[in-house]
């Protein structure tokens, strides 16, 4: 267990960060300036600045095409950035690769297997490749394969395959390991022993690098994530600071056929609306309407607060209504 970046968890639970865990004279795990990678005029990636700290399980969101795996290969030395600079440990990933290797670990979304060897005999082949392996019984455990160990690789289902990519991934017992779509056509038990092995890659201080599309697991897993709207970097924080910052809203739901004016009057509630007998109260503050609707004989009160998920749509919908307004500017 290396103690440089370790993190500790109260049983097993994420603890809640504002800000980056990074000191102010800690230099980053990861390090991104200005990154820019263009395929002619299109720029995949336009401008990306990121630091990421020692120990930190950072998550990189975006929509189809916003540019989250284009950033991962430039970082992990796949693809040459076209301007901007990258540094992982205070290496390049293109002229220290060897040192970059022995140091940092990969997951991509896509990689073969040699489809003859066991489960087992990948993970003996993959250790034998560094210098301080994991054991392979260990690692088996770890990504829940132990009663596949003597399956070939070609019989596995694409759930199992993903997780056997993942052990390849952690048995070189990586200072950074990323993950691009780690948890992608995962079942539900799958995802959560892929979600406790990220878990305990942070206690034992590894920086984590994931992209996903799923905002349950940025919200479990991560201290902060960064959204990647159009190649560009447009919000980074802490899950609960986004919702917070970016004035995403709450609402109270409850049953009554009494009269909502005093509801209405609440300088937190920013709309009401009726079906039937059930109301909605749009609001900033949710403990102030449920003390209201209290005295209204509310019944089956339910209170929904600001998600990832919302904010991610919201900067997704402004991104795309700039992106048309400007495209209507130039065509006039």
């Amino acid at each position: 267990m290396r103690e440089n970046g370790m993190v500790m968890l109260d049983s097993g639970k994420r603890a809640e960060r504002t800000e980056s865990p990074a000191s102010p004279d800690q230099k980053p795990a990861i390090e991104i300036s200005g990154l820019v990678k263009a395929y002619g005029g299109h720029r995949a990636v336009n401008g990306l600045s990121l630091a990421i700290a020692p120990g930190e399980v950072f998550g990189l969101l975006g929509p189809n095409g916003a540019g989250k795996t284009t950033t991962v290969e430039c970082l992990v030395g796949l693809r040459e950035p076209t301007e901007g600079g990258i540094e992982v440990l205070g290496l390049d990933p293109l002229r220290d690769r060897g040192e970059f290797v022995r140091r940092v670990s990969v997951q991509p979304q896509e990689a073969s297997l040699f489809p003859t060897l066991t489960v087992e005999e990948t993970l003996r082949l993959w250790a034998s490749l560094h210098a301080r392996p994991r054991g392979v019984a260990d690692t088996l455990e770890r990504i829940g394969l132990r009663e596949q160990a003597g399956v070939k690789a070609k019989a596995l289902s694409g759930g199992q395959r993903r997780r056997l990519l993942l052990g390849v991934a952690v048995i070189a017992n990586p200072e950074v390991l990323v993950l691009d779509e780690p948890a992608a056509g995962l079942d539900p038990q799958a995802r959560q022993q892929l979600w406790d092995l990220i878990r305990a890659e942070r206690v034992e201080g590894t920086t984590v690098l994931l992209t996903t599309h799923d905002m349950t697991e940025a919200t479990e897993l991560c201290d902060r994530v960064g959204i990647v709207v159009g190649g560009r970097l447009v919000a980074l924080g802490t899950p609960r600071e986004l919702v917070h910052r970016l004035g995403v809203a709450h609402e109270v739901s409850f049953e009554t056929e009494a009269d909502l004016t005093e509801i209405e009057a609440l300088d937190c509630v920013s709309g009401v609306s009726v079906d039937g007998s059930r109301a909605t109260v749009t609001t900033s503050d949710t403990d102030e309407v449920v003390r209201a609707v209290a005295g209204l004989s509310a019944r089956h009160i339910e209170v929904r607060t600001g998600r990832l998920e919302d904010v991610f749509l919201k900067l997704a919908a402004e991104h795309h209504e700039s992106t048309a307004a400007e495209r209507n500017g130039a065509s006039r």
